[in-house]
């Protein structure tokens, strides 16, 4: 597909897909954000679009993948938070302690490989433990297993 095949894609579907994106999440910055994206993201996949469904259901099933990875995330975020604000320990503070960070930085520098990659993929790419199993060729329990592996020996390292 040419520049300008994908500018007309754009013209054509923009709105369309702007409105289906409202639709989900109600909330016009955040629509026009996974809107952007959305078309980002289709025009680096677009040697992948077998052309098996419309270019508009194409377009509209990324922009909901999209928003259901947002969406996972804040909800991994505001745990996070909760957990945080019920230990009385804040992420801020435990972030701001650079020797603890330097600590881990180092410890993971030290890890073999799959465990720190998958580790790093996990905490530092937000990616779910299906995606980081496809990555690898692997299954999504192998992902969870090397990930608390690697969590584990971040653990130990941090007490000794």
């Amino acid at each position: 597909m040419t520049e300008m095949d994908f500018e007309q894609l754009y013209n054509t579907y923009f709105m369309q897909v702007y409105s289906y994106v409202m639709t989900l999440a109600k909330n016009r910055e955040e629509a026009e954000e996974i809107t952007q994206k959305t078309f980002f993201k289709a025009f680096t996949a677009i040697k992948n679009y077998a052309g098996d469904s419309s270019p508009l259901t194409w377009l509209c099933s990324i922009a909901k993948n999209l928003f259901l990875d947002g969406q996972r995330a804040k909800k991994k975020r505001a745990e996070l938070d909760s957990v945080d604000r019920d230990s009385g320990i804040s992420v801020e503070s435990t972030v701001e302690d650079s020797l603890d960070t330097f600590r881990i930085h180092r410890l993971l520098h030290e890890m073999d490989e799959p465990s720190k990659e998958v580790f790093q993929l996990r905490v530092f790419g937000e990616l779910s433990f299906q995606k980081i199993g496809q990555l690898f060729g692997k299954s999504e329990n192998w992902a969870r297993v090397t990930y608390h592996r690697a969590k584990n020996k971040i653990k130990e390292g941090m007490e000794r």
